[in-house]
């Protein structure tokens, strides 16, 4: 089981904290989550954009603006931040925004009204899903 969270880990943020992070969940306490601690970890980093369902395009573009998948590739989030409906609308714009650059937007469900989103290459997006499903959680990507 640690061996598939450390391939999530992985396969979702380079950064060095990340599984440590992961790593102490799952081997500390009962109570400890290691997909809470997956969450934090990567919004830690930076690498997590955290919006509330009732956010606009403006707010997910401010939380987009700060990943650094979305600061290397450069993509012109003013668009995202123009879009028009709710959030689930403007998401879609930023993750068509992000396919020409081989990036794609996973949503990481966890027990509340926020919506954390990775930014993650395209060909990791299967094997991500798959392994937050056999751990018990869940990444679903949009559109």
């Amino acid at each position: 089981m640690h061996e598939h969270w450390m391939r999530l880990c992985e396969l979702l943020e380079d950064d060095p904290e990340v599984a440590p992070a992961v790593r102490r969940a799952l081997e500390g306490s009962a109570g400890a989550d290691p997909w809470e601690a997956l969450i934090d970890a990567l919004d830690e980093a930076d690498a997590l954009a955290y919006v509330q369902r009732e956010d606009t395009g403006c707010e997910l573009s401010e939380a987009l603006a700060r990943l650094p998948g979305a600061k290397r590739c450069g993509a012109d989030l003013e668009v995202v931040a123009d879009a028009w409906g709710d959030l689930t609308a403007a998401i879609g714009v930023a993750d068509d925004l992000f396919a020409p650059h081989g990036l794609r937007l996973l949503h990481l469900p966890e027990d509340s009204e926020a919506v954390p989103l990775v930014l993650v290459p395209v060909e990791r997006t299967e094997e991500i899903v798959a392994l937050a499903t056999r751990l018990g959680h869940g990444a679903r990507p949009f559109g």
